[in-house]
């Protein structure tokens, strides 16, 4: 159609990279925020959002995904709250493991014995040790969005077809394969397969820096 699809790509891709950052820091905040409290606020708290936790992963993830993005009306808002609302359970059960064990500690119990509450034991001495598997998590989640994002633009249900976006490029290129036109697919899932390696790399090696003692165990 006389398109540029070279400078269509980086608009997709750059389209892909905005999205990851805004659904992958929404779903680490949602995971910081369910994994302290459900580690914190008694059992009650920590069954129902433990059932919470297990409601969201026992259902199908792109099956959640297509039904919540289908739901806010598609486009770039319905992907967002679509890939948020569903990223953040593996994070949440990680930090959660991880702030029970630090509410075991001899520090964390003498703090309480001298009357600091439940909010200012998190706050002081707890969130600075959850630092790496936050940040960490933050970095991770961003392939999985960029992938689950199009994923499901591919299938007709995230971004609209006149944005750009990889998934969008990728659906329109499977029509002209027949004709010939492999490069039309096969560029532009490259460079996707790139940006997600790349991230996934570097999650790997802030996990690395961040955690010196994990490359020894």
């Amino acid at each position: 159609m006389g398109r540029d699809m070279f400078v269509r790509t980086l608009a997709g891709l750059s389209m892909s990279i905005r999205l990851g950052l805004v659904t992958a820091a929404f779903s680490a905040v949602v995971a910081l925020a369910v994994g302290v409290s459900s580690a914190l606020l008694g059992k009650t708290a920590d069954m129902v959002l433990g059932a919470l936790i297990d409601l969201v992963m026992g259902i199908p993830h792109m099956l959640l995904l297509i039904l919540i993005s289908f739901a806010c009306g598609r486009g770039f808002l319905g992907v967002v709250v679509g890939i948020s609302l569903t990223h953040w359970t593996s994070l949440a059960r990680l930090i959660r493991a991880e702030v029970i064990a630090l509410r075991e500690s001899p520090y964390i119990q003498i703090a309480g014995k001298l009357g600091a509450g439940k909010w200012e034991i998190a706050r002081v001495h707890m969130l600075p040790h959850l630092v790496p598997q936050f940040v960490t998590g933050l970095i991770l989640l961003f392939p999985h969005a960029i992938l689950h994002e199009a994923s499901i633009t591919f299938l007709g249900f995230g971004l609209m077809p006149e944005q750009a976006a990889i998934g969008i490029i990728l659906s329109e290129s499977m029509g002209q394969l027949v004709m010939g036109k492999w490069w039309l697919a096969l560029f532009p899932g490259l460079c996707l397969v790139a940006v997600v390696v790349m991230f996934q790399k570097l999650g790997q090696s802030v996990c690395d820096v961040l955690d010196p003692g994990r490359v020894h165990r």
